[in-house]
């Protein structure tokens, strides 16, 4: 396979914790225990629009998806819940991964469906800044992976083509998709426990970051 030259990184749960969701949701007063289902409806409604040429910002899908379940308007809890992410702890495994790609000249940038900003300052926030060139937003061209419109994005920004990026997830519906895009990917499996075998394989898959990362630069 040809030489990867940069890494686009999904960072919502691949890289960024959200242990701190449960509770901030509970201060918002809804029970800690819906962070599973409100979260998994806004991928699904945010994917559903992409896949019929729509978009919304993950704001505006995740107040949505609250409302639906709680019956409840969900804006002022989706606020305090999302304005805290830009402060929510990295995983231990990804200085360590930034640094391998650091070693071995491979370009490091952030590619997520939320806000840029938000996603800035969490790098900042974590030490982690001085490692990753940019952070792009799905926002940018209005379309939620895994559409293949959200992966040439990064492609393009970068200035090379699909297959010398590695999309690296911690979801398997997100490789899928950087695949059928022509990228390479990376999967760490600490979110799903085995990748599921309806989606095209990842290139790489890893128990870590650090592991996923040395099968796609070996």
């Amino acid at each position: 396979m040809p030489e990867i030259e940069a890494v686009a990184f999904d960072v919502v749960e691949t890289l960024m914790s959200l242990e701190e969701v449960p509770g901030r949701l509970a201060e918002g007063g809804h029970p800690a225990e819906l962070f599973g289902a409100w979260f998994d409806r806004a991928v699904r409604d945010g994917m559903a629009l992409a896949a019929a040429g729509g978009y919304r910002s993950f704001d505006e899908i995740c107040a949505a998806a609250l409302r639906d379940i709680t019956g409840q308007d969900g804006q002022a809890t989706v606020d305090y819940v999302l304005g805290g992410w830009d402060r929510f702890p990295a995983h231990d495994d990804v200085l360590p991964a930034l640094e391998q790609l650091r070693e071995a000249g491979v370009r490091v940038i952030g590619l997520t469906t939320g806000s840029a900003e938000t996603i800035r300052g969490f790098f900042g926030h974590n030490g982690l800044s001085e490692h990753v060139e940019a952070v792009l937003s799905c926002a940018d061209v209005g379309i939620w992976k895994p559409a293949p419109g959200a992966y040439h994005y990064a492609a393009e920004w970068l200035g090379l083509q699909p297959h010398r990026v590695a999309l690296v997830a911690a979801h398997a519906w997100d490789c899928h998709g950087a695949t059928r895009a022509g990228l390479r990917t990376g999967w760490v499996s600490r979110l799903e426990g085995r990748y599921n075998p309806t989606f095209d394989p990842a290139d790489s898959v890893g128990d870590d970051l650090p592991s996923t990362i040395r099968g796609l630069l070996s």
